[in-house]
């Protein structure tokens, strides 16, 4: 793989991250931020936040996606 290769994959992985990154803000816009199932964690200061609901969302959507996209 030359420089233009990884030049590629790096402009891809940019747009991948900013997809997510766009995707994460929506979410949050419209309460998806804390499903049922997120688990939180609080001890004084100190708190620990699992969005365990909102991974299965994400990965159900993501399913659905790549199945879509790469239906032989």
């Amino acid at each position: 793989m030359g420089l233009e290769g990884i030049g590629k994959l790096l402009i891809g992985g940019a747009i991948v991250l900013l997809v997510l990154g766009g995707l994460f803000l929506l979410l949050g816009r419209l309460g998806l931020d804390r499903l049922p199932g997120d688990l939180v964690f609080r001890r004084g200061s100190f708190t620990v936040y699992f969005p365990i609901g909102l991974m299965i969302l994400l990965s159900l959507l993501g399913t659905i996606v790549l199945n879509i996209l790469f239906r032989r």
